[in-house]
């Protein structure tokens, strides 16, 4: 308590002299001048306990070893860029803690980089944003080397260990822009999303290929099995050609589910404008059904009518239909969990506000990058599991006994 009062009453004197916020925070303010003192004293501490005495003091270590005067280094930091003194010894020997040899960059820095990375900014932007706001000169080089280093981190993340059963995985791609062969192309980037057995979503991986096509799939859900993912209840998909055949191949007892938002909005692709409510309407009336029988007769219904002018929405929807109705067997509150892909499409909407600064990207390694620092700020918001999971796991553990795992 005497402490603080005492720390109080110093700050009070100092106050009465710095008044104005840029006195305080300002460019060579009150408080990068503390920042620094407090550097330099602590440096110097940390001399006194490497040599053994203080400064001027009698030399105490048996080598003879004393202080030899100090050299300059400029650290970056959100305080601006500020001249230290590093204290040198003799001998060579002294290694400071606080301030590494070698470090440039104050603690914090480096984080502050990235998190302005990972919202998008590129690095241009990421440089004019600490010269303005900071007063501090930082090269396109510096940032990039900084960001750099989270390339380890994406592989470790990308072939971590996943839990044996996810009774609900989603999968969708994302059209992004990098450099290919010489030239600027739109490339796929897969993402699969799993809900665990908590009800908890997680971002199972990435990854990229020039073309979405099912062969690549059978890829992404082979390389899942392979870091032990054994068993899916249900996936949900679009409706990508041999899409469900490409998981069935690794997960033959999965239950594949085409995302209804994907079959409304690809049939409205054929309907013009003026007639498009009506359409909608008129679908809402298959996929709102009860029951798959009733779904059945109210598709016959939308033949009926609509097969004259648009024939094709029609015939889409039953070459497709049994993915379409596996989540008929659920009760109405719990179908928005497992027959859409939302929890994907907000992810990658997310994702595309990220991206939309950059014309393309110069390689996989720079898409990587930024997607998975933006997939580790959109994961921190996951703190719930989804609505009404313990509804839809009561019914999962009727549907597939054998395979809840006992230990629940």
């Amino acid at each position: 308590m005497t402490k603080n009062k005492g720390l109080n009453a110093a700050i009070d004197n100092l106050l009465k002299t710095y008044k104005t916020p840029e006195e305080i925070v300002g460019e060579n303010g009150l408080l990068q001048q503390l920042t620094k003192a407090v550097l330099q004293r602590a440096l110097q501490a940390e001399m006194t306990l490497h040599l053994g005495h203080e400064k001027n003091g009698p030399i105490t270590n048996g080598e003879g070893n004393a202080r030899n005067g100090s050299s300059t280094k400029t650290i970056k930091g959100e305080f601006g860029s500020m001249p230290i003194e590093i204290p040198r010894d003799r001998d060579g020997s002294f290694e400071p803690v606080i301030i590494p040899k070698g470090q440039t960059r104050f603690p914090g820095f480096d984080d502050r980089v990235i998190s302005l990375y990972s919202r998008g900014l590129t690095t241009r932007e990421i440089q004019g944003h600490l010269e303005e706001i900071y007063g501090v000169e930082v090269s396109p080089a510096l940032i990039s080397k900084v960001t750099d280093a989270v390339a380890e981190e994406v592989k470790i993340w990308q072939n971590r260990p996943l839990d044996a059963v996810y009774p609900i995985v989603y999968m969708d791609a994302i059209r992004v822009k990098a450099r290919g062969n010489g030239h600027v192309i739109n490339k796929a980037v897969y993402l699969a999303i799993g809900v665990n057995l908590d009800g908890a979503k997680e971002v199972l991986g990435m990854w990229i290929s020039e073309n979405e096509g099912a062969k690549f799939w059978l890829q992404v859900v082979t390389e899942l099995n392979n870091r032990g993912l054994q068993d899916i209840f249900i996936a949900c998909v679009d409706g990508l050609k041999g899409f469900p055949e490409a998981i069935e191949a690794v997960y033959p007892k999965t239950q594949v589910q085409l995302c209804i938002v994907h079959m409304v909005r690809n049939s409205l692709r054929y309907v013009s404008w003026k007639q498009r409510k009506e359409v909608a309407t008129d679908l809402k009336l298959i996929y709102g059904s009860a029951t798959a029988e009733q779904a059945e007769m109210e598709l016959s219904a939308f033949e009926a009518k609509w097969d004259a002018s648009h024939p094709t929405i029609g015939m889409t929807w039953r070459r497709n239909w049994d993915q379409v109705i596996p989540f008929f067997a659920y009760p109405a509150d719990i179908r928005k969990v497992i027959y859409t892909t939302n929890a994907i499409e907000s992810l990658n909407m997310s994702l595309r506000k990220v991206t939309k600064n950059r014309g393309s990207f110069p390689n996989d390694e720079a898409m990587l990058k930024l997607l998975y620092l933006a997939l580790r700020n959109i994961a921190k918001k996951w703190t719930l599991p989804i609505r009404d999971w313990k509804a839809a796991m009561n019914r999962f553990t009727i549907l597939f006994e054998d395979r809840v795992p006992t230990n629940l």
